[in-house]
């Protein structure tokens, strides 16, 4: 047994059927709250079979102090997951076929209130794919992360099993999405939303790169993948009831090695949800209450100037042991960026980073372990509540078009439009840096 299990896990191994020795991918699912598991659950089995066993992992969840109803919502789904699997392993009996995928569910109905969520679920079940593909020695094969109300491509098992096999050193990645933008599954109302909702996770994603960030990248629960021995190094997933795959996949991005699917695609949903602080649900429910018809995002000016900062770290390198001479590098600085580093003992970080380094290129490798990933979106929201008020959405993303593609906007495009072009950048990955 591992380290990581024999100290990181919260529980012992769950499943009593031992896993199949060509185990390669294991789907890790959170269910709370959740009407439509079954569907989710008949998207991975339609997938087209990759060359390696597949076992998909529920954990249906809720604290202890959870609501009556979502309790019976929550055994309804497990009622409903357990009839389905039983009808899918007798339809391949019927065939006479072994089944390329295993459906196994875990139920924890009293979690501790402190820490149930989304983040504690995941655990469970990830922690449980460690003990089952070490227990065949697949200390490589991947654990994946899906959610209750997300489809798939048909190719989405196939693609995560070629891209681990192609790029061996990969850690982690995370895989393209697509919310559904039209349709008759919810009131109109819902898909203009989500429109300017995935429009501001793929702005906010490309303006960090306009800025030269080396490190952005979407970080979406439903979406994203990791290798068991590389899971386990980095500490397992966190107990944060959102916002756990921001932290989570961000441990990886470090990486020279991380890595991104494109050649596949998940689909996750764009109802409105409360489960969760913020988010995707969050953000279509809070739009939807308050009637609001205009998504608003962080200005241009912030990644503007983030640019300017970064593009001047390379000259931090030599003046790193001398604190007057870092105080003048900060005035060199937008004061947006300057106000910001200063309310974060930019000088003292700076003098300690440079004291455990000693070459440029580990100066800046540690430098960024410092301002990483969270500490930027601190200086983004430090920036839109001091200098650089938000604005919509359309206008923000006009601005990436023009300053980071270098491609015009006609004024006729639709919020719709521009999503679907960044859809396609996002593909091909066209940036322009």
């Amino acid at each position: 047994m591992t380290s990581y299990l024999q100290k990181r896990t919260l529980f012992p191994p769950q499943i009593a059927t031992a896993a199949h020795p060509q185990t390669g991918i294991i789907v890790v699912i959170p269910c709370y709250d959740e009407p439509d598991l079954v569907g989710s659950l008949q998207a991975l089995a339609n997938c087209k079979p990759p060359n390696c066993m597949v076992e998909v992992i529920v954990v249906i969840n809720s604290s202890e102090k959870e609501t009556a109803a979502i309790k019976a919502q929550n055994e309804t789904s497990l009622k409903a997951a357990k009839i389905w699997i039983q009808q899918q392993a007798a339809s391949f009996q019927e065939a006479g076929e072994e089944p390329f995928i295993r459906f196994y569910i875990l139920h924890h109905p009293n979690l501790p209130h402190k820490h149930a969520g989304v983040g504690l679920a995941r655990k469970i079940g990830m922690d449980e794919a460690v003990y089952r593909l070490e227990s065949i020695g697949k200390p490589t094969a991947i654990i994946d992360c899906f959610d209750a109300d997300s489809q798939c491509a048909n190719n989405y098992l196939q693609a995560i099993e070629q891209h681990f096999e192609a790029q061996p050193k990969s850690p982690a990645c995370s895989i393209y999405y697509e919310h559904p933008i039209e349709g008759t599954a919810y009131k109109q109302a819902v898909y203009n939303h989500i429109i300017q909702y995935e429009l501001y996770l793929r702005y906010y994603v490309h303006a960090l790169r306009f800025a030269n960030y080396p490190f952005a990248y979407q970080t979406i629960g439903s979406s994203m993948a990791a290798r068991c021995n590389a899971y386990q190094q980095q500490g397992g997933m966190n107990r944060r009831k959102a916002g756990e795959d921001f932290y989570f996949l961000h441990k990886f991005t470090h990486s020279p090695h991380f890595s991104e699917i494109k050649n596949t695609k998940v689909i996750p949903a764009s109802r409105p949800s409360h489960r969760v602080p913020f988010g995707t649900g969050k953000a279509i429910g809070d739009m939807l209450e308050s009637k609001q018809t205009i998504y608003y995002t962080y200005a241009p000016d912030s990644f503007e100037d983030l640019k300017m900062f970064i593009q001047k770290i390379p000259n931090l390198y030599n003046i790193a042991q001398d604190e007057k001479k870092i105080i003048n590098y900060l005035k060199t600085l937008p004061p947006s960026i300057a106000s910001f580093l200063t309310a974060n003992q930019f000088v003292k970080h700076v003098v300690e980073i440079s004291n455990n380094t000693s070459h440029a290129e580990a100066f800046k490798h540690r430098f960024f372990r410092w301002f990483d990933a969270f500490k930027v979106l601190k200086f983004v929201h430090f920036a839109r509540d001091n200098y650089y008020p938000n604005l919509p959405v359309g206008e923000a993303a006009v601005w990436l078009f023009q300053a980071h593609f270098k491609e015009e906007v006609k004024p006729s495009t639709t919020l719709k439009q521009l999503l679907e072009q960044l859809r396609v950048l996002d593909q091909i990955k066209k940036d322009k840096g």
